[in-house]
C-alpha cells in the first residue's frame, strides 16, 4: 500500500503562496484603494487594469489549482481532536475555493456590464460615474468582506495547528521540515 505524502507537491505549494499573495494584493487593492479613486481620475484606469489583470490570473491559478488538487496525491488531513474543528476546515477550504471563482466571475461580470474592457485596455470609452448600481459589483463586494473572513479564519486554523497542536501542519504547505 503507497503511504501518502508528509507535503503537498513542491506545484501544490508553489500554486497555494503565489494565489494567496495574489488574493491579497486583489483584495487590498479592489477594496480600499481602488474605492479611493473618483472614477472620473485618469489614475483609476490604470488601477482597474492592474486589478482586472491579477484578478484574472487569479482565476487561471485557481483552475490549475483545482486540476492539481484533484489529480495529486495529498498529505492526510490534519486532525484537531475535535470533529466540529475538523468539519469546519474542510468546509472553509471548500467555501474559499468557490468565494475566489466568485469573485472573478462577479467581477468578469461587472466588467462586462460597464463596459471594462474596451475602456481600460482600448481606451474607448468612459468609465461610469459609479459602479454601485450594477448587481455584480454587489456581489463582488458581499463575497470580498465573506472572503476576508474566511482567509483570516483559514489563518487563525493554521496558527492554531501550529502553536497550540504543534502537529507540523504547516510544514505540509512548505514552512518547516516534514514531521510524521
Amino acid at each position: 500500500m503507497n503511504e501518502l505524502p508528509k507535503r503537498y507537491s513542491k506545484t501544490a505549494i508553489a500554486l497555494h503562496w503565489i494565489t494567496a499573495v495574489m488574493i491579497f494584493i486583489a483584495l487590498v487593492v479592489g477594496g480600499p484603494l481602488l474605492a479611493e479613486i473618483d472614477n472620473s481620475n485618469p489614475e483609476k484606469i490604470s488601477a482597474l487594469q492592474g486589478h482586472m489583470i491579477m484578478g484574472l490570473l487569479v482565476g487561471v491559478l485557481m483552475l490549475v489549482r483545482v486540476v492539481v488538487r484533484v489529480t495529486s496525491t495529498r498529505p492526510a488531513p490534519k486532525q484537531t481532536g475535535s470533529a466540529l474543528l475538523d468539519r469546519l476546515g474542510g468546509l472553509t477550504h471548500t467555501l474559499l475555493y468557490v468565494l475566489v471563482f466568485g469573485m472573478v466571475a462577479s467581477g468578469i461580470g461587472m466588467s462586462i456590464l460597464a463596459n471594462l474592457p474596451e475602456i481600460v485596455f482600448q481606451g474607448v470609452g468612459e468609465l461610469p460615474t459609479s459602479f454601485h448600481e450594477l448587481p455584480p459589483r454587489i456581489a463582488h463586494g458581499i463575497i470580498a468582506k465573506i472572503l476576508m473572513a474566511l482567509i483570516v479564519l483559514h489563518t487563525v486554523g493554521a496558527l492554531y495547528h501550529h502553536f497550540k497542536l504543534k502537529d507540523g501542519l504547516l510544514s505540509k504547505m512548505g514552512i518547516g521540515r516534514p514531521r510524521d
